[in-house]
């Protein structure tokens, strides 16, 4: 559950209680309040926010996360931009509010086009509005699913032994276990996965083992590797959304259980893994609620496509200098990853989850993963 935050005018709730939408709206009121008494007084108005630069931006080692540093800027009406900036951000607090009370939400892309009715105040991109949105959630300490806004996509999805209740659209609490009542892809993650809509129940897993393809997920639900090693698969779908991160928190923290990640071997799958341990610096402002710093590694590394001889194909340039950038990032400061990393360049390749189907359908499931899984300390 994420730790206390600061307070805002009012005195802060108890951090493992489910969060109440008004409480959750309450600071984009007291922001509003904060700048009607600015222009009652006949001030320009303003507001103060940390600078979300490269610069301000920090990797904290002991944490294993990235952080906002303490950097302010000011945004005020004394320019035209920062005047449009102020007007659009009110037109926002003032939207994600008229939904709080119509019980309604708003996809990201749903906004932007909604904005073309503010007049002066529109967004010019969807970047833009994107962008809004994250200064409101850095102002406000608040997630954009607490504002009723979210992306197209859900998160992942899920399959093994987990029971859990969910609040469906007209507000019935159904209990549901993610293997015995759900289809053959598993239970699908909503935007919104904090505790009053997703509460965690109970399981019989030991582990979380966290899937980049969903081509891998389907062999291991087929060849019964959830159950036979009481395992719970999550389908990353890629580069994770950020409800399957912080389920993946939740699961981790609330229910003690391990988070182990399998990718494909590639510069943009170690990233996949490093998003969901340490966080990205876009979303650095909310860390505490996405990263799970104990999550673990599990392949395809370098070594693996050298060890079970797997096929692969050759980095391209891009790979090249996605793993150049990596060996000087702080998420892969150890000795493990750096061996790793340096590995890929020499040998120059690259290989998919899927290259282990080369000895045959059940391989991954009754050589490969309990392998490496024993060899992590996880069996």
């Amino acid at each position: 559950m994420p730790p206390k935050r600061a307070p805002t005018s009012k005195k802060k709730s108890d951090p493992d209680e489910p969060k109440v939408r008004a409480e959750a709206l309450r600071p984009t009121l007291d922001l509003a309040q904060q700048i009607y008494g600015q222009l009652d007084r006949g001030e320009i108005p303003r507001m103060r926010l940390p600078l979300r630069t490269k610069q301000n931006i920090q990797f904290q080692m002991r944490e294993g996360v990235w952080r906002l540093g303490r950097a302010l800027g000011t945004r005020s009406a004394r320019k035209l931009d920062g005047a449009l900036m102020l007007l659009r951000t009110f037109y926002l607090v003032d939207f994600i509010n008229q939904m709080d009370r119509e019980h309604k939400t708003s996809t990201l892309r749903e906004l932007y086009y909604i904005s073309e009715g503010w007049e002066d105040a529109k967004f010019h991109s969807e970047d833009e509005s994107n962008l809004l949105i994250e200064d409101l959630e850095v102002l406000c300490e608040r997630l954009r699913e607490d504002f009723r806004l979210h992306p197209e996509e859900n998160g992942a999805s899920v399959i093994g032994d987990l029971t859990l209740s969910e609040v469906n659209r007209k507000g019935t609490v159904k209990k549901i276990n993610c293997k015995d009542d759900v289809g053959d892809g598993g239970y699908a993650l909503p935007f919104n996965v904090e505790k009053e809509k997703v509460k965690l129940l109970s399981t019989n897993a030991k582990f979380i083992l966290a899937i980049e393809c969903g081509g891998m997920v389907d062999r291991l639900a087929e060849n019964g590797f959830d159950e036979e090693h009481n395992a719970l698969l999550v389908h990353l779908k890629g580069q994770p959304a950020r409800s399957t991160r912080r389920f993946l928190k939740r699961l981790n923290e609330e229910l003690k259980l391990p988070v182990v990640v399998f990718t494909d071997g590639d510069p943009w799958s170690f990233r996949i893994f490093a998003s969901v341990a340490f966080g990205a610096i876009k979303t650095a402002h909310i860390s505490q609620y996405l990263a799970t710093p104990s999550a673990e590694f599990l392949g395809v590394t370098a070594s693996d496509i050298e060890n079970y001889q797997l096929p692969s194909d050759h980095l391209s340039d891009q790979d090249v200098k996605a793993l150049e950038a990596e060996l000087t990032d702080p998420r892969f400061g150890t000795a493990e990853w750096r061996t790793e990393i340096e590995l890929m360049l020499k040998n120059g390749k690259k290989a998919e989850q899927q290259s282990l189907a080369k000895y045959g359908l059940n391989y991954v499931t009754e050589k490969y993963l309990p392998e490496k899984l024993t060899e992590m300390g996880t069996l």
